[in-house]
C-alpha cells in the first residue's frame, strides 16, 4: 500500500508542467551529448551544473539524471549509423550495429537499440523503485562506525574495479581525499591547507574541480587526438523490425535488462562494463553464434538493453547510501549537496516527494526519448558534420561563464584552468580522474564519521570491528582491494622467477 502511494506521490510530483519540461530538456541534451564524440555525461552534467542554481531541487536532479541515461541512448545513433561511438557504452554496438546498416537494416539494428532501451529503462526504474525504500530502511541502522566503514567500501570498490593501474587509482584516491581537506574544518574551526589564500577558506569548489580535471581536460585531449573524417552514413530505408528481428531480440533485450540492473548496482561498474559483459552473455548463449561480429541484431539488442538498465539501478547506491558509483554519480551527489539536500537514507525520508518524483521522471524520460529520438536521427547524423574546431570554443566559453556564475570569482575560472592542466597530465600519465573526483566527494564525509566513531567511543579504535556491519564491510573492503591486487602480485612473481 505505502509503494502505491509513494508511486501516487512521485506522478503527481513528475507530471508537472515544469518538471516534465525538464525531463525532456534533459533528454534531448544526453541524446545529443551521446551522438557527439568527445563529449559525454561527465563533461556535461559539470558544465551544466552551475546552470541548475536558479532550479528547484528535484527540476534539477531530473534535468541532470535525463542527461546521464540520454546519453547512453544516443551514443547507439552514430554507432550503427557511421561506426563512431559517442559514448564507451556504445562501443560494443559498433561491432554488429554498423555491419547491420552496411547490410541495408540500420533500421532494425536502431529499432532494437531504441525498444532495447526503453524496456531496459523501464526495467531499471523497477528495480530502483522496489529495491530503494528498503535499502535505505537498512541503512538507518547504520552509526557513524557504520557509515565510515560504508564510505570506505566505496572508495575501494571504486578504485579496484577501474581499468588502470591499481596503485594509480590509490593514488588518486588519495589526492581526492587531501583536495577535499582544503578549507575550514567543520568540527574545529581550523583552516587546512589554504596556504593564506582566502579564497580557499571554504574549500575547492566542487563545480571548479569537476569543470577542469573533466571539460577542460577532455576538450584538450581530444584535440590532440583527433582527425578530421568524412562520415560515411549509412541508408535508412524503414525503422520497423521484421518478425525474426523481434523473435531474435526479445531474450536478448530480457537477458541485458537483468544483467545491466544488476552491475548498475555496484559502484565503479557503470553502463560500459555493463554492455561488454551482455554482449559476451549473448555471444555464448546465442543460437546465431557465427553472426556476431558480421551483424547479429542480438549483439545491438543486448548490450544496449544492459547500458540503459545500468544506467538507472545506478542511482540506487547515489541516493539511498549517499555513496556515488561512478564519477557521474558523484556530479549528481555534488548537485544533491548544491541544493542542500544531504544524501543518504534521509533522501526518502524527509525529501519524499524528490525521490519518488525523481524515479517516476526516469521512466517518462524513457518514453521521451523512444519518442523524441527516432524521428530526429537524420538531425543527430548532420551534427556529426561540424568539425570539432568549431565546437570546443563555444564549450570554453559556456563552462567559464557556468564556473563565473555560480562564485563571482575570477580566481574560481583560474582554478579551473590549473585543474585542466592537472586533467590533461593525469591523461597522459594514464591515470584515470575518476577515484580522484569520487575521493574529493567522499573526503570530508569519510574524515566525518571516523571522528564521529572516534568521539563517540573516546578514541577506542576498536569500535571499527567490535559493531559488526563495521566489520563485515571493512573485512569486504579489504578482501576487494586483496583480489584486485592478486592478478598483479601474481605476475610480478611470475617476471622475478624468469628473471632468476
Amino acid at each position: 500500500m505505502d509503494f502505491v502511494a509513494n508511486l501516487t506521490l512521485g506522478l503527481q510530483t513528475a507530471l508537472t508542467f515544469e518538471n516534465l519540461i525538464y525531463a525532456a530538456v534533459g533528454c534531448f541534451l544526453g541524446t545529443l551529448i551521446g551522438v557527439l564524440p568527445g563529449l559525454g555525461p561527465l563533461t556535461t552534467i559539470s558544465m551544466l551544473l552551475p546552470f541548475t542554481f536558479g532550479l528547484s531541487p528535484i527540476g534539477a536532479l531530473i534535468m541532470l539524471a535525463g542527461i546521464y541515461y540520454g546519453a547512453a541512448y544516443g551514443g547507439s545513433t552514430t554507432a550503427i549509423l557511421v561506426n563512431m561511438p559517442g559514448e564507451a557504452s556504445s562501443v560494443v554496438t559498433t561491432i554488429d550495429g554498423h555491419k547491420m546498416a552496411r547490410q541495408g537494416r540500420a533500421g532494425s539494428a536502431l529499432a532494437a537499440a531504441a525498444i532495447g532501451s526503453f524496456v531496459a529503462g523501464s526495467f531499471g526504474v523497477l528495480v530502483l523503485a522496489v529495491f530503494s525504500g528498503p535499502i535505505a530502511q537498512i541503512a538507518f541502522s547504520f552509526g557513524p562506525a557504520e557509515y565510515f566503514a560504508l564510505m570506505f567500501l566505496g572508495l575501494i570498490a571504486a578504485v579496484s574495479l577501474t581499468s588502470g593501474p591499481l596503485l594509480k587509482s590509490l593514488a588518486m584516491i588519495v589526492i581526492g581525499l587531501l583536495v577535499g581537506l582544503v578549507g575550514m574544518d567543520v568540527n574545529s574551526g581550523v583552516v587546512r591547507f589554504a596556504f593564506g589564500n582566502m579564497a580557499l577558506w571554504e574549500g575547492v569548489s566542487f563545480i571548479v574541480i569537476s569543470i577542469g580535471i573533466f571539460a577542460f581536460a577532455e576538450i584538450v585531449s581530444t584535440l590532440e587526438r583527433h582527425k578530421a573524417a568524412d562520415a560515411q552514413i549509412a541508408p535508412i530505408k524503414s525503422i520497423m523490425p521484421t518478425k525474426e528481428d523481434i523473435k531474435r531480440m526479445t531474450p536478448s533485450i530480457l537477458r541485458g535488462s537483468a544483467l545491466g540492473s544488476l552491475l548498475g548496482v555496484l559502484p565503479g561498474a557503470g553502463v560500459s562494463l555493463a554492455s561488454f559483459f551482455a554482449y559476451s552473455l549473448e555471444k555464448k548463449t546465442s543460437k546465431y553464434k557465427h553472426e556476431f561480429g558480421h551483424g547479429a541484431i542480438e549483439g545491438v539488442a543486448g548490450p544496449e538493453s544492459a547500458n540503459n538498465a545500468a544506467a538507472q539501478t545506478s542511482f540506487i547506491p547515489t541516493l539511498t547510501l549517499g555513496i556515488p558509483g561512478s564519477a557521474t554519480m558523484a556530479l549528481m551527489l555534488g548537485a544533491m549537496v548544491i541544493h542542500n539536500i544531504q544524501p543518504g537514507p534521509s533522501v526518502v525520508t524527509k525529501n519524499p516527494d524528490l525521490f519518488w518524483g525523481l524515479i517516476v521522471s526516469m521512466w517518462i524520460g524513457n518514453l521521451f526519448l523512444v519518442i523524441l529520438n527516432l524521428p530526429l536521427i537524420g538531425m543527430w547524423v548532420r551534427l556529426l558534420r561540424i568539425p570539432y574546431t568549431m565546437l570546443f570554443p563555444a564549450i570554453l566559453m559556456f563552462c567559464c561563464i557556468g564556473v563565473y556564475a555560480s562564485s563571482y570569482s575570477l580566481f574560481d575560472v583560474f582554478m579551473v584552468a590549473g585543474f585542466g592542466a592537472v586533467g590533461y597530465i593525469l591523461a597522459k600519465l594514464n591515470c584515470e580522474p575518476a577515484p580522484l573526483l569520487l575521493g574529493f566527494v567522499l573526503g570530508p564525509m569519510v574524515e566525518e564519521y571516523f571522528r564521529r566513531a572516534l568521539v563517540l567511543s573516546k578514541g577506542d579504535f576498536s569500535v571499527f570491528i567490535s559493531r559488526p556491519i563495521s566489520a563485515v564491510l571493512l573485512t569486504l573492503a579489504i578482501a576487494m582491494l586483496v583480489f584486485a591486487a592478486l592478478p598483479k602480485l601474481r605476475k610480478t612473481r611470475k617476471t622475478v622467477f624468469a628473471d632468476e
